[in-house]
């Protein structure tokens, strides 16, 4: 596939209406409950908040519903590919059970909130799939579908799924959804000003002080004070519970093509094999249907989405036949070190402030879920699964060891190793228009992008964050830290957190 195939942009973000501009914060405000982030954990925590009676200020970075919920694939599913019988080995048949029924009482609230509100939001009833073509995988499937009902899906063992190429076998689960993320919350957040709260864009936390009450510092100045505080920013920016220590980011591609709404297969598939593969259509214009496609997850730095891209494509065309994608773009997800999301209070003292994070790819349903367990905790309500989520648990850290140390070792590996390493340094004239390398320069690293006019732009080449030093991805023109994820554009400017500074410019 030509890299350049497909318009870089996601079908999310250009088919969803404007929406509402919310300006920056300019002044000081007072609120019961201050929410960090605007992706569909933060927003869906402050229209739960609101809907209980509390005044709510929804504070974001960049525009809402633009970041990683812009730039998913849109399954509100509880098929969550092989969960179900690592829970139940690692938290018993309840602590499944309690997954299920908290992912699954989601989907039916955001159906019900859909409907109450009229949101047009493509919304459609559907089924999951988790299959393999591979034989040797079968028994896997099989005690899939086994915990997966066990823990109170309707789930079963099948061997036909609608796909148009054979599979060894599946797990399938009735009752599941999807639709378009931004236009759902887009209707949202016109809610949510309708009942009083503030929404405001191009508004970055900087400073968390906790205390009765709680005070936010944003990059402009403003202050925020609150009693509760929720940090819904997808990583969390505050390091305070070492959570970053728990987290391992990945960057997902996505690609998209029309195909004939005969040929189009019905419900949401994924695979565990070739490092994931994950396919759904949705409506697409004429009455068509637009297939989309996702896999090749990579750690954020470790090298360019463009040959990814590619074989992504090839798997695609490989299984459908000759297409024309229209779209492609990038989504970044995080995977906790034992595959729960982290739901709940920020850090073991915590008493106001409270985190939501770790969706490993199912940030719709997990998201949706955490805006209702973080309103329930704050109005001082328990549901019986703020255990699971809990990210003070501490009963599963010997089970979360061998993967707690092998994302410790990679942080350690690029925090110490690429310092000591030189074989990542260039010369600033091997260059290429609109390619970007890590420079010394008088003895310092410095990040170093040409632009199409061969301009030179150079910026410090450790991120800010915790100082990783950052490396650069082509296809999407993009400084990454390998380290905890935080992406910057080639000016240095912030593109995702956790960081909350730019890169510091440089002159060379």
């Amino acid at each position: 596939m030509d890299n350049n195939a497909g318009e870089q942009m996601s079908y999310w973000m250009e088919t969803a209406p404007p929406g509402s501009l919310h300006p920056p914060l300019g002044t000081d405000v007072t609120v019961d409950v201050a929410v960090i982030g605007a992706g569909i954990a933060g927003l869906s925590a402050a229209w739960e908040l609101a809907r209980s009676g509390r005044s709510v200020a929804v504070l974001e970075a960049d525009r809402i519903a633009a970041g990683v919920t812009g730039h998913t694939t849109a399954k509100l599913s509880a098929l969550h590919t092989l969960i179900y019988d690592r829970l139940r080995r690692t938290r018993g048949s309840e602590g499944a059970k309690l997954y299920a029924r908290s992912q699954t009482e989601a989907i039916q609230h955001a159906a019900a909130v859909a409907d109450e509100l009229g949101i047009d939001c493509d919304w459609e009833d559907t089924e999951a799939f988790t299959f393999a073509q591979e034989g040797a995988r079968v028994d896997e499937l099989r005690a899939e579908a086994d915990a997966a009902r066990e823990a109170g899906l309707p789930a079963e063992f099948v061997t036909e799924t609608g796909l148009p190429f054979p599979v060894a076998g599946a797990v399938r689960v009735a009752e599941q959804a999807q639709f378009h993320p931004r236009k759902y919350l887009l209707a949202l957040a016109d809610d949510l000003r309708a009942q009083g709260a503030l929404i405001h864009e191009r508004t970055r936390v900087e400073g968390l002080k906790e205390g009765e009450p709680c005070r936010l510092t944003t990059e402009a100045g403003a202050t925020v004070t609150a009693a509760d505080v929720v940090v819904a920013t997808h990583y969390p920016i505050f390091d305070r519970a070492l959570l970053f220590t728990r987290l391992s980011p990945r960057r997902e591609l996505v690609l998209a093509a029309p195909v004939p709404s005969g040929l189009a297969p019905r419900g949401m598939f994924i695979t565990p094999e070739q490092g994931t593969r994950s396919l759904r259509t949705a409506p697409y214009q004429d009455g068509g249907r637009l297939l989309i496609v996702t896999g090749e997850h990579f750690t954020p730095g470790t090298g360019d989405a463009g040959e990814r891209f590619e074989r992504l494509a090839d798997w695609a065309t490989g299984h459908f036949g000759q297409l024309t994608f229209t779209h492609r773009w990038a989504t970044q997800d995080n995977d906790s070190t034992d595959s729960v999301p982290l739901v709940g209070p920020l850090h073991a003292a915590s008493r106001h402030t409270y985190v939501a994070t770790g969706f490993g790819g199912w940030g719709l349903s997990g998201g949706i879920m955490a805006g209702r367990l973080l309103a329930d905790l704050i109005d001082g309500r328990e549901p019986p699964w703020s255990g699971l989520y809990d990210p003070r648990r501490v009963r599963t850290a010997v089970r979360e060891a061998p993967a707690f140390l092998k994302h410790q070792a990679q942080v350690a590996r690029h925090f110490i190793g690429d310092r000591l390493s030189s074989s990542s340094d260039v010369s600033l004239d091997r260059i290429a228009a609109g390619d970007g390398a890590v420079v010394r320069v008088d003895g310092r690293r410095c990040a170093v992008y040409r632009d199409e006019d061969g301009g030179v732009h150079a910026v410090s080449a450790r991120c800010t964050h915790l100082g990783c030093l950052v490396a650069f991805n082509r296809t999407e023109r993009a400084w990454e830290c390998p380290c905890h994820g935080s992406r910057f554009g080639p000016d240095g400017e912030i593109l995702q957190g956790p960081a909350t500074r730019p890169l510091e410019r440089r002159d060379i």
